[in-house]
């Protein structure tokens, strides 16, 4: 038996052998058997280790490691974190070759000049002990241009793609008019290279600057990416007043915000000061708070499903296990506000919402376990009206 064969195997029967602390959550379903593997105080991201432990981020600045006895450990050597409203620390992510290299990346919120501040990402060398490990050699290979004042929408997601691409998403910061400026990498997904460098086959690498980072332009606050079995980009993001989107994440498209979206402006108090001449100023002047659709606006990308009234998308995870054969190929969406799991079909370029499970809880991530099950985190602080659990999703015995 070769050593990859070996260490997946002794995966698949750590995580099965697992049992963790026995309370359920509030809402229960035919379709799975729900297990609460863990409590942590305002989660944000989950990722699993080869030998059985699971990583998971919180908020506040805390990188824990789960063993699978139900212990839990710390992470050190973390970048210091500026914690506040939708700011903090964010995504864990393991590089595709971390067996060989050893390299984790993390995204997270930095102080700037002032009352300013904006997301980051660094990769560093995890080194695992018996109880807990460490972050050494941690570098930022990528920043938010510009930062600025607020407290909301960071996105800060992170995803590897089957070419090896590192990939993250850039929310608008509250605003606006960065997701139309190409010479800012607000309001954008971005592709580059393992070491942060660009690749040069970016759609916008000859401008040069942060403009050759980006993917695709025209995103709110994008909180979800993943590829699909046929190794298709997609993402969630919320919108406005209505209108949270599932896009494909097509090279060089602009997806329209804030010019176009299923959702409307929340009032003048959150179209601040736009100069003139800006594309939010203008559709206002135009439109008022009623934002055009995207029909009337053919010339941006639509999204491929989107939600009036909105399920406040966090997440995203398209499913490949066997756990759940009748789902491969699938994606499933963390609901905030709806308090839901999504499941949604693709078909070709389209995708419809297929069902809607109710959680009774703010659902902040999901994942998929080594083992074909499904993993969902629960956002929020113990005591503080959400609880924080860790659930872990089977198949119900016949």
């Amino acid at each position: 038996m070769s050593m990859k064969l070996k260490t997946l195997v002794c995966l698949i029967f750590a995580i099965a052998a697992y049992t963790g602390p026995s309370k359920s959550l509030y809402a229960q379903h035919a379709e799975f058997t729900i297990t609460t593997v863990g409590q942590f105080d305002e989660p944000w991201a989950l990722e699993f280790l080869s030998d059985g432990r699971l990583l998971v981020s919180e908020v506040g600045g805390a990188l824990k490691i789960l063993s699978s006895d139900g212990s839990v450990s710390e992470i050190t050597g973390l970048p210091e974190v500026t914690h506040g409203g939708q700011g903090g620390f964010g995504d864990v992510v393991l590089h595709p070759n971390f067996s060989d290299n050893n390299l984790v990346y993390v995204s997270y919120v930095e102080r700037g000049d002032g009352e300013t501040s904006g997301a980051a990402v660094a990769r560093a060398q995890l080194r695992l002990s018996g109880d807990g490990g460490e972050l050494t050699e941690l570098e930022v290979i990528w920043r938010q241009v510009p930062k600025v004042t607020g407290r909301g929408h960071f996105g800060h997601r992170v995803a590897f793609g089957p070419s090896g691409y590192l990939w993250i998403s850039s929310g608008d910061r509250q605003k606006f008019d960065p997701s139309q400026d190409m010479e800012s990498n607000l309001g954008k997904i971005l592709r580059l290279n393992d070491d942060g460098s660009i690749p040069g086959d970016n759609p916008f690498f000859e401008r040069g600057g942060v403009t050759a980072e980006i993917w695709s332009l025209g995103h709110r606050n994008p909180l979800g990416l993943a590829f699909d079995l046929s190794g298709r980009l997609w993402n969630t993001e919320m919108g406005p007043k209505g209108g949270d989107e599932l896009n494909l994440v097509l090279r060089g498209a602009n997806y329209g915000y804030p010019i176009v979206s299923n959702g409307d402006h929340y009032d003048t108090q959150n179209a601040p000061d736009h100069p003139p001449s800006s594309a939010t100023a203008m559709a206002i002047r135009e439109y008022g708070l009623d934002i055009p659709d995207h029909p009337l606006r053919p010339e941006f990308a639509a999204p491929a499903a989107f939600w009036n009234p909105v399920i406040s998308p966090s997440s995203l995870m398209v499913y490949s296990g066997s756990e759940f054969p009748d789902w491969r190929g699938d994606a499933f969406i963390g609901g905030l506000s709806s308090q839901a799991l999504i499941r949604i079909e693709f078909d070709g370029d389209t995708a419809r919402e297929a069902q809607r499970f109710n959680m009774g809880r703010r659902i902040r991530a999901v994942e998929q376990g080594p083992d074909g099950s499904i993993w969902v985190l629960e956002g929020g602080r113990p005591g503080r009206g959400a609880n924080g659990y860790l659930f872990k999703l089977t198949a119900p015995t016949p």
